[in-house]
């Protein structure tokens, strides 16, 4: 499988990435991972590519997002749901993004599924950290969407941010397993991509125009990436950030 080796020569280990499409691109998501040491273990069950038994010899894994449905019928996307019982009972570290984080809700027990007014998220929209998630670390204040669909929070998990049209956004599970609903993976090249294949969705209900999308780019997206770069570490390392244990000392109790 394709592998992108550390360019420090600090091997922390390989990392598993899951796509859902030929063209799909780990992002910033594999740019951070690589700059911190991590190897890329590649992998796209959609095309037939075989996910390991054992998350023995990994780091973790991070479960991307995709145009399809965590309720679609199709074979491989059961086979992905059920193969998360394997980080999961392993308590290997595990980062589901928009699909992946809704495969995940599935493989707990919860629901995934669209507002009943068919509003969506496709563009910038706020974000508010729970006291939970403040505990954790800062968060931005503004992330970017391109999904129809959410997830409740499964049994058992902690709410970490919530949104406005979805308001379950972030989550983590028994310490090592965290959903996103929101990317934070997107480089520039990745955001124009998107707008352009994406358009025909800008006329769903609470969409943004293309023009809003690389707007609030301008505007959003440096704290998102800097999140995004601590929210890693604190996903593969355990390490809490020193806003983090700063927020902890100021927040009561």
């Amino acid at each position: 499988m394709p592998t992108d080796a550390s360019p420090q020569g600090d091997d922390r280990g390989a990392v598993l990435i899951v796509l859902h499409q030929e063209r799909s691109s780990p992002g910033r998501v594999g740019q951070l991972l690589v700059e911190k040491g991590y190897r890329l273990d590649i992998r796209r069950p959609v095309l037939g590519d075989k996910l390991p038994s054992t998350l023995g010899d990994y780091a973790g894994a991070v479960v991307f997002g995709g145009p399809m449905s965590a309720n679609d019928p199709d074979d491989f996307v059961k086979a992905e749901i059920n193969w998360l019982d394997v980080p999961l009972r392993e308590k290997r570290p595990l980062l589901g993004i928009c699909l992946g984080a809704q495969m995940l809700v599935r493989q707990l027990g919860g629901k995934v599924q669209s507002n009943q007014d068919g509003s969506t998220e496709i563009g910038w929209y706020p974000l508010h950290a729970t006291e939970k998630g403040r505990r954790l670390m800062h968060w931005p204040k503004m992330v970017y969407h391109f999904h129809r669909e959410g997830f409740d929070l499964p049994r058992g998990a902690e709410l970490l941010a919530e949104g406005d049209a979805y308001p379950n956004q972030a989550f983590r599970y028994n310490g090592h397993a965290w959903g996103l609903q929101f990317h934070a993976e997107l480089t520039r090249a990745m955001m124009h991509r998107w707008v352009v294949h994406g358009a025909h969705r800008f006329i769903l209900p609470n969409a943004q125009q293309g023009r809003e999308h690389l707007e609030g780019r301008m505007l959003f997206d440096a704290p998102l990436r800097s999140w995004l770069n601590e929210f890693l570490d604190i996903v593969f390392e355990g390490q809490s950030s020193k806003a983090a244990i700063e927020t902890r000392i100021a927040l009561p109790g």
